[in-house]
């Protein structure tokens, strides 16, 4: 006797959905360990925006975004971003309303140490995917996002 569900059930939506939501968890808790394995007194929402940072100055409103906290809970926490020495919030010289945020030398040298976390969390999340394989497993998360964002 055949056991082996068909398609259409194997990836049911909330099957799917809770897939995604066991891999984002399992992703930030390993991230979490590696972090206080190092020796760093981080969350995660904290090192999403030391990420962002990393690429360049971002306004509140861009990395509230890219950890998913609102821009209150985002304010405090760069409140004790800054705090520690991390990073800077400068006030736009043509805009006195809108602030700049960047990395301080300390924050750059803390994110130099934590991207090797996130290198070590990518790899272990990847391990045993030859290249093609991981390459194709981005491709398709990609479609999976783009397909729930369309406007169709």
């Amino acid at each position: 006797m055949n056991t082996t569900p068909p398609p259409e059930s194997a990836c049911s939506g909330s099957s799917l959905g809770l897939l995604f939501r066991q891999v984002r968890d399992a992703m930030w808790a390993r991230m979490a360990r590696e972090l206080a394995e190092a020796g760093h007194d981080l969350t995660f929402s904290q090192y999403i925006a030391i990420k962002k940072l990393a690429n360049g100055t971002a306004s509140v409103t861009d990395l509230a975004r890219a950890a998913d906290l609102n821009p209150g809970a985002m304010t405090r926490l760069l409140d004790k971003l800054e705090a520690r020495g991390i990073l800077a919030r400068v006030a736009d010289p043509q805009d006195r309303r809108a602030l700049h945020i960047d990395l301080t030398e300390t924050g750059r040298q803390l994110w130099r140490d934590v991207d090797q976390c996130g290198r070590r969390v990518r790899e272990r999340a990847l391990q045993g995917m030859d290249d093609a394989t991981r390459a194709r497993l981005t491709r398709l998360l990609e479609q999976v996002r783009n397909n729930l964002l369309s406007t169709d």
